[in-house]
């Protein structure tokens, strides 16, 4: 959280002289994503402020705009929070996405879509190489990203940049990262490869038995708090 706050100044020139609440949103959105921030993380609005330059109406703007995008809460006097999702948001999280890769893996795939997905997929076995297990997360993230973006529309880009935040957010719960990830870096690799060799209807059911075990390995970790 705090390596978090401190490196938020390299973000300014992300600004620039037109400075919006909606880029300071994305910005926060990107570091909850990268998982800097952590549910439950209380967002100091003056050290924010501090760090980006901006003013806090424009920071209380882009808080309120994570808190429609289900990133944020605010706590009545106690400030803004990073929200802390439950078995029932995983749930729904999940039928989101196979409506969105669902789609996008029976699309023939563009030459620049497979770049970006091949390098992902390299990303997380370096990460998991060297047994950086947050790096493979991230990059498992953007594998995923990526896969959407053969639907080859930039609402469905947006909406599902918005869920991966949220996603990001549920990997906290899990005690063991890379118990989590590791199974799945194989499992990219092989749909990689169904897509690559062009059979939609293998890559669509092999992407449905990746999202039911994903699922069913996050729900499982709430249910003790449950």
């Amino acid at each position: 959280m705090d390596e978090a706050l401190v490196d938020l100044v390299r973000d300014r020139s992300r600004l620039g002289r037109s400075s919006t609440a909606e880029r300071v949103a994305d910005i926060l959105r990107d570091r909850i994503i990268e998982g800097m921030f952590k549910p439950g993380d209380r967002l100091s609005e003056e050290t924010i402020c501090e760090r980006l330059e901006v003013s806090r109406n424009t920071l209380r703007e882009a808080f309120r705009l994570l808190g429609h995008e289900r990133l944020l809460e605010h706590r009545l006097n106690r400030g803004v929070f990073v929200r802390v999702l439950s078995a029932d948001d995983v749930a729904d999280l999940y039928r989101v996405r196979r409506v969105l890769e669902g789609a996008a893996v029976r699309r023939e795939p563009t030459a620049r879509a497979l770049a970006v997905i091949r390098e992902a997929v390299a990303d997380a076995e370096r990460a998991a190489a060297t047994g950086d297990w947050h790096a493979v997360g991230t990059a498992n993230i953007r594998f995923h990203q990526a896969l959407v973006t053969l639907n080859d529309s930039p609402r469905l880009d947006e909406a599902m940049r918005q869920l991966l935040a949220e996603l990001r957010l549920v990997f906290h719960v899990m005690e063991n990262p890379r118990a989590f990830h590791e199974p799945f870096v194989a499992r990219n690799r092989e749909l990689l490869g169904l897509i690559e060799a062009g059979e939609p209807d293998r890559a669509a059911a092999c992407l449905d038995a990746y999202l039911d075990d994903a699922e069913q390995l996050l729900v499982h970790a709430y249910e003790p708090s449950r």
